[in-house]
This record gives C-alpha cells, sequence and structure tokens, in this order.
C-alpha cells in the first residue's frame, strides 16, 4: 500500500518533502508532479526501482529514461554540452523539455540507450519537483506517467491512488496535473530535432533546425 501526501504545490512543506526523499532514498517509486505532467521516478543507481518502473510503463530497453535535475550545473555532470548546447539549455531551462543529450559516465548503464548511449535530461520549474531535487542532493530517474495504452499522463492524483496505491511506494498529491508531456528534444546529433511535441513550444528548435 503506498504512501499518500498532500503537499501545496506553491509552498511545499519540508517535513513532508523530508519524509518523500526518505521513501525515495529506502528504493521506493514515487509518483509526483513537473511542469508539465505527473511523472513516475526513483532514485538513479537503483535497479530495483528502475525496473519497477520499466515494468509498470512497459517499456523496452530502447526507451530514454530522464533524468531529473535541479539546475544546469548539476545537468552538466551527466551529459556531454559544448558551448552552443549549453547556451540553448540555459535559454530554454527550467522548462516543460526534456533533451536528449550524449551520456557521460556518470550516467548508470541500465539508464542509457543500449546503442546511442544517450539520456534524457530536464530541469522542471515546478516547486515539488524541485523541493524534492534539492533534498535528494541528486537526479530522480524519471518518466512520464502515462499508462500502457494511454496516450496521456494521469492527471487526477486520487486516479492514481486507486490504480496505483498497490505498485509503487508514494503519491504526491500536488493538485490536478497537466495533461501533455514535456516536449522532447534529441540535441545528441547536433542539430536540434524535435521528437514529440507537449507542452514545450517546439517553435524555437524547429527553427534553428
Amino acid at each position: 500500500m503506498s504512501q499518500f501526501f498532500q503537499i501545496h504545490p506553491e509552498n511545499p512543506q519540508a517535513r513532508l518533502i523530508k519524509q518523500a526523499v526518505e521513501i525515495i532514498r529506502k528504493g521506493g517509486v514515487v509518483i509526483y508532479p513537473t511542469d508539465s505532467s505527473y511523472a513516475i521516478g526513483c532514485q538513479i543507481g537503483d535497479k530495483n526501482a528502475v525496473e519497477r518502473v520499466r515494468r509498470l510503463r512497459q517499456l523496452d530497453e530502447k526507451h530514454n529514461f530522464a533524468l531529473i535535475c535541479s539546475d544546469l550545473s548539476q545537468l552538466g555532470l551527466f551529459a556531454k554540452i559544448d558551448t552552443g548546447t549549453f547556451r540553448l539549455l540555459k535559454a530554454h531551462l527550467p522548462g516543460p523539455y526534456t533533451f536528449i543529450l550524449n551520456a557521460t559516465r556518470e550516467v548508470p548503464r541500465l539508464l542509457l540507450h543500449p546503442k546511442k548511449r544517450t539520456i534524457g535530461l530536464r530541469v522542471p520549474a515546478h516547486p515539488i519537483a524541485l523541493a524534492l531535487l534539492e533534498e535528494l542532493g541528486e537526479p530522480l530517474m524519471s518518466v512520464t506517467l502515462i499508462m500502457p495504452g494511454d496516450t496521456d499522463p494521469m492527471s487526477d492524483p486520487y486516479e492514481m491512488r486507486q490504480l496505483l496505491e498497490h505498485q509503487v511506494d508514494l503519491i504526491i498529491d500536488g493538485g490536478f496535473g497537466g495533461i501533455k508531456a514535456s516536449t522532447v528534444i534529441n540535441l545528441a546529433d547536433g542539430e536540434p530535432e524535435v521528437i514529440r511535441v507537449g507542452c514545450g513550444d517546439p517553435a524555437p528548435f524547429m527553427a534553428e533546425a
């Protein structure tokens, strides 16, 4: 049975954030809100938790997981970023974008695309997500909360509780979530390529591509 925390979306309660991070550190799988939609997250190096997320979403080994980072400097530890890419990221982050980049050795192998050694990276503009990241002190491994067979993310925390309370360890209720995932931009090959159009405006990347 999962726990269910109601956390204020603008002023997250520090006590509940600390409890949530304790659950994550003990191998827990958590559902939490971001600036695009709700997501499922766990510790980046926890193989068992990552496999639970993979099973829940029915993802194959080619799925690009995302690391949710607190800021650009943390993001730079996990991806190879040149000056031009850094400027592009700085212009659009924090925000509802996931960027696919070439990974550094800091990224655990189980999170990488098996052939391309790429990883998705995000810096969300959401107080609950940022509070979790600050308390955790490292990125969260994360995927959008889109259930198998669905095209849109789940948005109602009470529906999540009803459907998933036996499959995750914590559901954070930060109010109704967005119904669009983040916009995914591939920067691994140099020129920007829009992979998925979500709630982030893809136009700047189409213009530059």
